[in-house]
């Protein structure tokens, strides 16, 4: 009698240590599963789709501060091709103004207007010039904030006689600002200056 009380002792420990590593193992497949579905779904919705030219195209969201310099730059460039891209066309020179202004503070402006004051767009129109510009490279200082910047570019002015190649560098600095469907990096350019604009060659056409 004895003998069958203890088979029964040890087979109850034994359905007792199966029920515990039963129920540590669903739990532990149970959390495991969870934490790869949120893992899936947290990387889901990292991904978004890009519709061009009737594709869609994969990208990846990401932190901003991993994209600040590479935004930052695309901001100062932006802002510059909008600003010295010029047309014998009030339209065109009003409108790119106009986006290039949303992008900077009050010296942008007042560049502007005394340009405007002194004829400079007047004659882009009447004297049918056309001016371009490309940005060569853009120097960002992010060990202090504002960022300081400073831009080195290239203008092309054409003439109906002549074509002048122009040495364009700016400064000033960059804030953070609030992203919107006219400033798109939720940057700010401010105190912004040009350091130097000289000729670099005049060619007959």
């Amino acid at each position: 009698m004895f003998q069958k009380t203890r088979n029964i002792e040890t087979a109850f420990q034994h359905i007792r240590l199966f029920s515990i590593i039963l129920v540590v193992s669903c739990l532990v497949t149970t959390t495991v599963i969870c934490i790869q579905s949120l893992r899936s779904a947290d990387r889901a919705h990292q991904t978004v789709y890009i519709l061009s030219a009737g594709k869609a195209l994969e990208a990846f969201a990401s932190e901003r501060k991993e994209n600040i310099p590479v935004e930052a730059k695309d901001h100062i460039r932006t802002f510059h091709q909008l600003f010295f891209t010029l047309a014998p066309d009030e339209k065109v020179i009003n409108g790119n103004i106009s986006r290039a202004l949303y992008l900077a503070d009050a010296s942008a402006k007042k560049l502007y207007d005394n340009l405007k004051e002194n004829g400079y767009y007047a004659g882009i129109i009447s004297g049918n010039i056309s001016q371009s510009i490309v940005v060569d490279s853009v120097a960002l200082d992010m060990g202090s904030y504002p960022f300081h910047f400073r831009c080195w570019a290239t203008q092309q002015i054409v003439r109906p006689t002549t074509v002048t190649a122009r040495t364009l560098i700016t400064e000033g600095w960059l804030r953070n600002s609030t992203r919107s469907e006219n400033d798109p990096h939720g940057f700010l350019i401010e105190r912004w200056s040009t350091v130097e604009n000289k000729d670099l060659k005049v060619e007959n056409r």
